[in-house]
């Protein structure tokens, strides 16, 4: 869908590059339209959709970390209904008829959430989020910013602890900082939330201990060796005894009054505050009541987000623009006369897409309001229609990409414009060929994302299709490549030739094709002249292929200059065995049945199903009323609880692997 594909690219944007590019409003409101529209249609909801998961992933130039308690995200609240209703949800849960709950208000500070793992007393691992299962290792950089609470106090430290906080930049901190990056000619911060996240992800930790960077603790993950405190506001107190800093905001409150109390003061002392905050956290305080409350995939559902309004200013659009992103998404850009808005002077707004600027109706010349909420690129939110200047034209959006003129195609629904020449568009190639070299692609070893800038900054790659003209001495004249490493390279390269279908068209980078679909694609139409000539209702007739996905094949493969590409690459040498007919077992345990994966195994997950499938079955990635199994294996999220609910047979590993070895059912 490609409503997901967006959010979870303004997830890359925000949680890993510190580089948004749209609003926290627009990002909330695009999140709660798919949670709406995978509520409406759960035959269409996905396992790694931003609703079950915490945004972004761990980036390549730090080491992978697991944490073994999942770092969640927060619900958003934007009402004081919503609170109300939170709380509603909380005493149903817990059977409560009379009195109130006991809930934990904090400041919401607007920063990188870590985690410090702590084993006998001393930090031997610090974590950024992630995707909430894995994130960066950042332990180098942590031991810079924690200074002399590397070391837990006291006598009874637990064996291990983990503590989850947040690390922020204070506004001062981050004025000073900026006044010597000017004095040095160096590139200046947007705002204290960006500086933190820059200045914590240095490759080099001295870099970190430079920048005046601050922690604040407020929660737990693992704990061995000791007992865990009764409730949160003791856990808050544990932490501090333990030598660690947490917020002297906090405070204990009851009830929905309590908290909307808390909100209201902490939203007039806002601006008085020596740092950023964009809302407030509640969290219920009695530990049992957590376990009992638990949560989603995504959410605790006994903590609720509730986010701050907006800061808003008036000024004028002096030109609309627009912006091909590295996806090939079209995006109308709003360039302002500069106004202060939230601490940050802003020159430029985000319109969306074409429905939005037809919405609003924003042309040249209009005065607007715009919003910003601690974003890089604020949105306009209203246009005042009562001073617009006599002759002002409508804007329109063209039919052809302004970088390199292919054809312009809109998904969902004709909201999401799109550059079709993605094996073409300048403006997509650097991310069109890191995709095409990456492991689950063409799988070029070597071929880094810096490797990548070079080739491309020195116009010695345009388009994919030129990786295969590199020569041994071009590349050994690159910055940091010496021969040998040079030589292997262009023997990656002459390896990746030798490829399959579904890898070669997963690496195309086709809108909406993941390497599932690609797979389906190669496996229905495994002769890429007859895919190529594909209609829609030969494309829709494959599994997994609905009219939106055939729709954008069909404009990629229409477009004439991606075709030229193609045709490079197989004169190039690609190619593919041709297929094998598959050899499901019409016998087997799983014979005709809809099988879904969910949770941890001893077996990868992709040997699984070749099992499953030599079984008979059908492997598909979300629960619905016609799916027959769903084999569970550790922490097992949002599929079970949806198994349960439907009343589908869920079988632990060691049943599946029975059925499949000829145990029955």
């Amino acid at each position: 869908m490609a409503l997901r594909e967006q959010l979870q690219y303004h997830n890359y944007r925000y949680y890993i590059l510190a580089d948004p590019e749209i609003s926290d409003s627009e990002y909330d409101r695009l999140f709660r339209e798919l949670q709406a529209l995978e509520k409406s249609h759960p035959e269409f909801a996905s396992p790694d959709s931003p609703t079950r998961r915490v945004g972004g992933f761990a980036e390549k130039t730090f080491s992978e970390v697991e944490h073994r308690v999942p770092m969640h995200s927060l619900a958003n609240a934007f009402a004081f209904d919503e609170v109300e209703r939170f709380d509603s949800r909380v005493r149903e849960h817990l059977e409560l008829e009379d009195g109130e709950v006991e809930y934990i208000a904090e400041a919401k500070l607007d920063g990188l959430a870590v985690s410090l793992r702590f084993e006998n007393a001393w930090l031997v691992r610090a974590a950024t989020r992630g995707d909430g299962r894995k994130g960066e290792n950042i332990t180098h950089n942590m031991r810079q910013v924690l200074a002399g609470a590397t070391r837990l106090r006291g006598p009874s430290s637990p064996e291990v602890l983990e503590v989850r906080g947040e690390v922020f930049m204070r506004r001062d901190d981050f004025e000073r900082l900026n006044r010597a990056q000017r004095k040095r000619g160096e590139k200046t911060f947007v705002n204290p939330r960006n500086a933190a996240a820059g200045s914590l992800r240095q490759l080099d930790p001295a870099v970190t201990g430079s920048r005046p960077l601050s922690v604040c603790c407020y929660a737990l993950g693992q704990v061995v060796g000791a007992p865990l405190p009764n409730t949160h506001w003791e856990i808050i107190r544990w932490i501090k005894r333990l030598g660690l800093p947490v917020s002297s905001l906090a405070r204990r409150v009851a009830g929905v009054k309590g908290c909307l109390e808390y909100y209201r003061e902490m939203l007039k002392r806002r601006t008085e505050l020596p740092f950023d905050i964009d809302g407030v956290v509640y969290k219920v305080s009695r530990v049992d009541w957590q376990d009992s409350l638990g949560h989603t995939a995504r959410a605790p559902r006994w903590a609720l987000a509730h986010k701050f309004p907006a800061q808003e200013q008036m000024t004028r659009v002096e030109k609309i623009e627009l912006q091909v992103g590295r996806t090939g998404a079209v995006t109308p850009v709003a360039r302002l006369t500069p106004v202060f808005v939230g601490g940050v002077t802003v020159a430029n707004a985000t319109l969306h897409n074409r429905d939005e600027i037809e919405r609003l109706d924003v042309r040249v010349g209009d005065r607007v309001i715009v919003r910003r909420a601690g974003d890089v690129i604020p949105e306009v939110v209203k246009v005042h229609k009562a001073a617009r200047k006599r002759g002002a034209r409508k804007f329109t959006f063209p039919k052809t990409c302004p970088v390199c003129a292919s054809a312009i195609v809109y998904e969902d629904g004709g909201v999401i414009a799109r550059c079709s020449g993605g094996l073409y568009c300048s403006a997509q190639r650097k991310e069109n060929i890191r995709h095409f070299a990456g492991r689950a692609a063409m799988d070029i070893e070597g071929l880094g994302a810096k490797l990548v800038d070079q080739l491309v900054e020195g116009e010695l790659v345009g388009n994919v299709a030129d990786l295969y003209e590199l020569t041994l001495e071009q590349i050994a004249n690159l910055e940091r490549m010496a021969e040998k490493s040079a030589a292997n390279l262009v023997e990656a390269l002459n390896k990746s030739k030798r490829t399959t279908l579904a890898r070669f068209l997963f690496a195309l980078g086709i809108p909406l094709i993941g390497a599932a679909t690609a797979e389906a694609l190669a496996a229905h139409l495994p002769d890429l002249e007859r895919l190529l000539a594909a209609d829609q209702e030969t494309l829709q007739a494959i599994p997994d292929v609905g009219p939106v996905v055939a729709r954008s094949v069909l404009a990629f493969f229409d477009e004439p200059h991606n075709r030229e590409v193609i045709d490079k690459l197989l004169a190039h040498g690609v190619t593919w065995p041709a297929p094998q007919p598959r050899s499901g077992n019409p016998g087997g345990a799983f014979a005709g049945k809809t099988v879904v994966l969910t949770g941890t195994l001893s077996v990868a997950r992709a040997e699984a199903k070749r099992m499953l499938q030599s079984a008979g079955a059908r492997v598909t990635g979300s629960v619905s009323k016609n799916t027959d199994y769903v084999v569970v294996g550790d922490n097992a999220g949002g599929k079970a609880e949806k198994a349960g609910e439907l009343g589908v047979a869920m079988i632990d590993e060691e049943a599946f692997i029975g059925m499949v070895r000829g145990g029955g059912d």
